[in-house]
Protein backbone atom coordinates (compact mmCIF):
# COMPACT_ATOMS: atom_id res chain seq x y z
CA UNK A 1 0.00 0.00 0.00
CA UNK A 2 2.80 2.39 0.88
CA UNK A 3 4.53 1.72 -2.42
CA UNK A 4 1.29 2.42 -4.34
CA UNK A 5 0.90 5.79 -2.56
CA UNK A 6 4.57 6.60 -3.18
CA UNK A 7 4.22 5.73 -6.91
CA UNK A 8 1.11 7.91 -7.18
CA UNK A 9 2.86 10.86 -5.54
CA UNK A 10 5.89 10.38 -7.74
CA UNK A 11 3.77 10.27 -10.88
CA UNK A 12 1.85 13.41 -9.93
CA UNK A 13 5.09 15.25 -9.11
CA UNK A 14 6.47 14.31 -12.51
CA UNK A 15 3.66 16.28 -14.11
CA UNK A 16 5.22 19.48 -12.77
CA UNK A 17 8.77 18.69 -13.80
CA UNK A 18 10.06 20.71 -16.74
CA UNK A 19 9.95 18.85 -19.99
CA UNK A 20 13.30 18.31 -21.61
CA UNK A 21 13.61 20.31 -24.79
CA UNK A 22 16.15 20.22 -27.53
CA UNK A 23 18.23 23.35 -27.88
CA UNK A 24 16.52 25.25 -30.65
CA UNK A 25 17.59 28.39 -32.36
CA UNK A 26 14.92 30.99 -31.83
CA UNK A 27 14.68 34.51 -33.12
CA UNK A 28 15.25 35.81 -29.59
CA UNK A 29 18.66 34.19 -29.39
CA UNK A 30 19.72 36.59 -32.14
CA UNK A 31 19.73 39.42 -29.59
CA UNK A 32 20.96 37.62 -26.46
CA UNK A 33 24.50 38.93 -26.92
CA UNK A 34 23.52 42.48 -27.84
CA UNK A 35 24.57 45.47 -25.79
CA UNK A 36 22.17 45.86 -22.89
CA UNK A 37 21.51 42.15 -22.41
CA UNK A 38 23.17 42.19 -19.01
CA UNK A 39 22.87 40.35 -15.72
CA UNK A 40 20.60 39.68 -13.96
CA UNK A 41 17.89 39.75 -16.66
CA UNK A 42 19.89 39.05 -19.77
CA UNK A 43 17.91 39.82 -22.90
CA UNK A 44 14.53 41.07 -21.64
CA UNK A 45 11.65 41.37 -24.10
CA UNK A 46 8.48 40.60 -22.12
CA UNK A 47 6.17 41.95 -24.82
CA UNK A 48 7.87 40.01 -27.61
CA UNK A 49 8.48 43.13 -29.68
CA UNK A 50 11.47 41.58 -31.44
CA UNK A 51 10.37 37.97 -31.25
CA UNK A 52 10.57 37.74 -35.03
CA UNK A 53 14.34 38.44 -34.95
CA UNK A 54 14.09 41.49 -37.22
CA UNK A 55 17.41 43.34 -36.83
CA UNK A 56 16.04 46.57 -38.33
CA UNK A 57 13.19 46.68 -35.81
CA UNK A 58 15.62 45.93 -32.97
CA UNK A 59 17.91 48.77 -34.09
CA UNK A 60 14.97 51.19 -34.29
CA UNK A 61 13.83 50.24 -30.79
CA UNK A 62 17.39 50.50 -29.45
CA UNK A 63 17.73 53.94 -31.08
CA UNK A 64 14.51 55.02 -29.35
CA UNK A 65 15.66 53.58 -26.02
CA UNK A 66 18.98 55.43 -26.19
CA UNK A 67 17.32 58.69 -27.21
CA UNK A 68 14.71 58.50 -24.46
CA UNK A 69 17.42 57.59 -21.97
CA UNK A 70 19.44 60.66 -22.89
CA UNK A 71 16.38 62.89 -22.60
CA UNK A 72 15.50 61.32 -19.23
CA UNK A 73 19.03 61.89 -17.91
CA UNK A 74 18.74 65.58 -18.79
CA UNK A 75 15.23 65.69 -17.30
CA UNK A 76 16.34 64.26 -13.95
CA UNK A 77 19.26 66.68 -13.79
CA UNK A 78 17.00 69.61 -14.73
CA UNK A 79 14.36 68.60 -12.21
CA UNK A 80 16.90 68.38 -9.40
CA UNK A 81 18.53 71.70 -10.33
CA UNK A 82 15.14 73.45 -10.42
CA UNK A 83 14.09 71.88 -7.12
CA UNK A 84 17.30 73.12 -5.53
CA UNK A 85 16.27 76.67 -6.41
CA UNK A 86 18.86 77.38 -9.09
CA UNK A 87 17.46 79.57 -11.88
CA UNK A 88 18.88 81.44 -14.83
CA UNK A 89 19.21 85.17 -14.25
CA UNK A 90 17.20 87.70 -16.19
CA UNK A 91 13.87 87.85 -17.96
CA UNK A 92 12.06 84.91 -19.49
CA UNK A 93 9.80 87.13 -21.58
CA UNK A 94 9.30 90.78 -22.44
CA UNK A 95 6.27 91.05 -20.14
CA UNK A 96 8.61 91.05 -17.12
CA UNK A 97 8.40 87.35 -16.25
CA UNK A 98 11.72 86.20 -14.85
CA UNK A 99 13.07 82.65 -14.76
CA UNK A 100 12.71 82.77 -10.97
CA UNK A 101 8.94 83.37 -11.38
CA UNK A 102 8.45 79.95 -13.01
CA UNK A 103 7.50 77.22 -10.52
CA UNK A 104 8.95 73.72 -10.57
CA UNK A 105 7.49 70.62 -12.17
CA UNK A 106 4.13 70.45 -13.91
CA UNK A 107 3.12 73.91 -12.68
CA UNK A 108 5.74 75.35 -15.05
CA UNK A 109 3.66 74.37 -18.09
CA UNK A 110 0.95 76.85 -17.15
CA UNK A 111 3.38 79.58 -16.08
CA UNK A 112 5.54 79.70 -19.21
CA UNK A 113 4.17 82.18 -21.77
CA UNK A 114 2.76 80.64 -24.97
CA UNK A 115 5.57 82.15 -27.05
CA UNK A 116 8.07 80.43 -24.77
CA UNK A 117 6.35 77.06 -25.22
CA UNK A 118 6.39 77.62 -29.00
CA UNK A 119 10.14 78.33 -28.85
CA UNK A 120 10.75 75.14 -26.87
CA UNK A 121 8.79 73.08 -29.40
CA UNK A 122 10.59 74.76 -32.31
CA UNK A 123 13.98 74.06 -30.71
CA UNK A 124 13.12 70.39 -30.18
CA UNK A 125 11.96 70.13 -33.81
CA UNK A 126 15.20 71.78 -34.95
CA UNK A 127 17.25 69.23 -33.00
CA UNK A 128 15.18 66.32 -34.31
CA UNK A 129 15.46 67.36 -37.93
CA UNK A 130 19.03 68.64 -37.90
CA UNK A 131 21.11 66.84 -35.32
CA UNK A 132 19.51 63.90 -33.53
CA UNK A 133 20.07 61.44 -36.34
CA UNK A 134 22.83 59.91 -38.39
CA UNK A 135 22.94 62.71 -40.95
CA UNK A 136 26.19 61.69 -42.64
CA UNK A 137 25.82 57.90 -42.68
CA UNK A 138 29.11 57.39 -40.84
CA UNK A 139 27.82 56.37 -37.41
CA UNK A 140 29.61 53.51 -35.66
CA UNK A 141 26.52 52.22 -33.83
CA UNK A 142 22.84 52.93 -33.31
CA UNK A 143 22.57 56.20 -31.40
CA UNK A 144 25.90 57.62 -32.60
CA UNK A 145 25.07 61.25 -33.44
CA UNK A 146 28.61 62.57 -33.85
CA UNK A 147 28.17 62.90 -37.62
CA UNK A 148 31.90 63.37 -38.10
CA UNK A 149 31.81 66.54 -36.02
CA UNK A 150 32.46 65.80 -32.33
CA UNK A 151 34.88 63.14 -31.15
CA UNK A 152 36.15 63.88 -27.60
CA UNK A 153 38.67 61.06 -28.05
CA UNK A 154 36.10 58.33 -28.75
CA UNK A 155 37.99 56.95 -31.74
CA UNK A 156 41.12 56.50 -29.61
CA UNK A 157 39.40 54.17 -27.14
CA UNK A 158 39.67 50.40 -27.34
CA UNK A 159 36.65 48.42 -28.52
CA UNK A 160 36.23 46.95 -25.03
CA UNK A 161 36.17 50.42 -23.46
CA UNK A 162 33.69 51.67 -26.06
CA UNK A 163 31.33 48.77 -25.33
CA UNK A 164 31.65 49.35 -21.58
CA UNK A 165 30.89 53.06 -21.95
CA UNK A 166 27.92 52.37 -24.23
CA UNK A 167 26.58 49.84 -21.70
CA UNK A 168 26.96 52.41 -18.92
CA UNK A 169 25.06 55.00 -20.96
CA UNK A 170 22.30 52.52 -21.76
CA UNK A 171 21.88 51.48 -18.12
CA UNK A 172 22.04 55.06 -16.83
CA UNK A 173 19.39 56.00 -19.39
CA UNK A 174 17.16 53.15 -18.24
CA UNK A 175 17.57 54.23 -14.62
CA UNK A 176 16.90 57.88 -15.50
CA UNK A 177 13.67 56.94 -17.29
CA UNK A 178 12.46 55.26 -14.12
CA UNK A 179 13.81 58.14 -12.03
CA UNK A 180 12.01 60.94 -13.86
CA UNK A 181 8.85 58.85 -13.92
CA UNK A 182 9.10 58.43 -10.14
CA UNK A 183 9.71 62.15 -9.60
CA UNK A 184 6.71 63.05 -11.77
CA UNK A 185 4.39 60.55 -10.08
CA UNK A 186 5.39 61.69 -6.60
CA UNK A 187 4.88 65.32 -7.59
CA UNK A 188 1.34 64.52 -8.75
CA UNK A 189 0.69 62.61 -5.54
CA UNK A 190 1.87 65.62 -3.53
CA UNK A 191 4.64 63.60 -1.89
CA UNK A 192 8.17 64.87 -2.25
CA UNK A 193 10.83 62.20 -2.40
CA UNK A 194 13.59 64.78 -2.27
CA UNK A 195 15.37 65.33 1.08
CA UNK A 196 14.49 68.44 3.04
CA UNK A 197 11.15 69.02 1.33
Amino acid sequence: MKSAIFATLLASAAAFAPASQKATSTALSAFENELGAQAPLGFFDPLGMVADGDQEKFDRLRFTEIKHGRIAMMAVAGYLVAESGIRLPGLLSYDGTTFADIPNGFAAFNAIPKAGVAQIIAFIAFLEVGFMKDATGENDFVGDFRNGFIDFGWDKLSEETKMRKRAIELNQGRAAQMGIFGLMVHEQLGVSILPGQ
